[in-house]
């Protein structure tokens, strides 16, 4: 089913080129998306209406989910998925709280000192999507490092469904609940991210800071348009997976690990790279097997017998190592002897599963770790989501006269090096009475 992708006598200079990868038009989305924030921005929730009556055959007439709704939402919840979501919130919240920063201040000179705050973000719009699947796990990666981060404000964005009465999908409304987040909007896709960043005063919608969480092309187009107005996490294209393995892995895992990510979307990516043709030949048997057997059969197929998907075959795990580190997965596991060793080794990725037993779904669930992650090679200069996306740092300087004293030569030096004698006389000013 997988192609194959023979690299046994390839070199490292055109891995990126030769490597499967979704082909994702984001500057076409945004050309699409342009005129709908520009309407937004100019309209409101007016033209956002009318973008979800679109796109989602559904007429919302105020966005903004009744607090009644969120707390029935929780009381309905099957009891086994709520003890779910509030381990998976315990674990994340273990592991974001360990990513705060600490206020460090040091000292230059005698009299001198520079101080590093870390401070949350005011207020964030949060997206959590809707389309193909039920996502109240994103709510969880989403709301957790901002709450931890301190954020005063948090909205999510999730998409009205048709099915619910223009209302999100209920098991979202109850994570939101569980979180203790009480500001919901039922808009979805790029006019979501559009009225995150601007706003509508009449509907009480107040804009955001930051926007984080996945979607779609359109969603990331809107993100491209709206950066500036708002800081962004990322531009999230398609799912990706790969899976660099050896003699010792398990053909069946490595199978159900590559199905359990083509099942996000046809579009999603599933990359086997091995340096044993045994194994390859072993996971295409049971990708056969599997496939028939899972529940979106048609999906998976098409994902994974897409261009994006394939068998990469390679001498040995040195060159693999050189190829997961061009590919730059969203997710990679490392399945080999001395995986944890390897594994250390991969310079980019967005999150790495080490060894047999952590697969990629306990990552997007209850690993601690989050599962909103660089896709589409940017993993080689982004990283996941975490504390930090909600936190600035702010520097603090303190000078005595006598320390400022000390170095306003070299400012002023400085200043006359770069034609700006302003800056030097705003130093001597103040020099000149000590």
């Amino acid at each position: 089913m997988l192609r194959r992708l023979d690299l046994t006598a390839a070199g490292t200079a055109d891995l990126r080129r030769v490597l499967p990868r979704a082909k994702v038009d984001v500057r076409a989305a945004v050309e699409s998306v342009a005129p709908l924030v520009d309407a937004v921005a100019a309209r409101g929730y007016a033209a956002v209406r009318e973008a979800t009556l679109r796109f989602d055959g559904v007429d919302v007439e105020h966005p903004r989910v009744p607090a009644a709704a969120l707390s029935a939402a929780l009381d309905a919840l099957d009891p086994a998925v709520r003890d779910a979501l509030a381990e998976s919130i315990r674990r994340a919240v273990i592991v974001h709280e360990a990513q705060r920063r600490d206020t460090v201040e040091v000292q230059v000179v005698p009299g001198g000192t520079v101080t590093e705050r870390w401070v949350p973000v005011q207020r964030v719009g949060l997206y959590v999507p809707g389309g193909l699947a039920v996502y109240p796990s994103s709510v969880v990666m989403n709301v957790v490092p901002a709450q931890v981060a301190g954020v005063d404000s948090i909205a999510v964005f999730t998409p009205a469904q048709k099915e619910f009465g223009g209302a999100p999908h209920p098991t979202i409304l109850a994570a939101c609940a569980l979180l203790g987040v009480d500001e919901v909007y039922a808009v979805g896709g790029a006019q979501a991210v559009a009225l995150a960043a601007y706003g509508d005063a009449a509907e009480g919608v107040e804009p955001v800071d930051v926007i984080t969480g996945p979607g779609n092309i359109y969603v990331a187009a809107a993100k491209r348009l709206v950066r500036g107005v708002v800081g962004i996490d990322s531009e999230a294209g398609p799912t990706e997976i790969a899976v660099l393995a050896d003699d010792t892995a398990d053909a069946e895992h490595v199978a159900a690990d590559l199905i359990s990510q083509a099942e996000h979307d046809t579009m999603a990516a599933s990359v086997l790279v091995t340096d044993s043709p045994a194994l390859a030949d072993a996971v295409d048997a049971e990708v056969e097997r599997q496939v028939a057997l899972t529940k979106h059969t048609e999906r998976v197929t098409t994902a994974l017998t897409g261009e994006q998907s394939a068998i990469v075959l390679v001498n040995d795990l040195e060159q693999g190592l050189a190829v997961v580190d061009a590919y730059a997965a969203e997710h990679l596991e490392v399945i080999t002897a001395d995986a944890r060793a390897r594994a250390e080794r991969v310079r980019n990725a967005g999150c790495i599963f080490v060894g047999p037993h952590a697969p990629v779904s306990l990552g997007d669930y209850c690993a601690g770790s989050n599962h909103v992650l660089p896709t589409g090679c940017t993993a080689r200069h982004a990283s996941g989501l975490s504390v930090q996306a909600f936190l600035k740092g702010v520097h603090l300087v303190e000078y005595s006269a006598e320390a400022l004293a000390e170095v306003a030569p070299h400012v002023l030096a400085l200043a006359e090096a770069e034609d700006l004698p302003a800056h030097g006389t705003a130093v001597a000013v103040r020099t000149a009475r000590a």
